[in-house]
């Protein structure tokens, strides 16, 4: 066996201990269940997201796009004129 030092704020680790508690484990189990799932998944077990909802590769992907627009896209001076060009009326 070998021994994992983990840093982490007091209450986060109470509020974890308390679930795995009611779930019938304990921290060191759970953490071991975890790094079993990250092993046997080769990644992370779980997709990480950003504070917008996205994938950290997804969020990039829609600021390089939004930078794009930005620098070349077409501008319209009202919501009229917009429709306009877009159902080519």
């Amino acid at each position: 066996m070998s021994t994992i030092q983990v840093r982490t704020e007091e209450k986060t680790k109470r509020a974890a201990m308390k679930i795995l508690k009611n779930l019938g484990l304990d921290l060191s189990t759970a953490i071991n269940i975890y790094l079993v799932k990250i092993i046997a998944k080769q990644g992370i077990p779980f997709e990480i997201l950003t504070e917008n909802g996205m994938t950290p590769a997804q969020e990039r992907k829609i600021l390089k796009e939004m930078e794009w627009a930005l620098k070349h896209g077409k501008r319209y001076s009202s919501a009229k004129e917009m429709f306009k060009d877009i159902l080519g009326k």
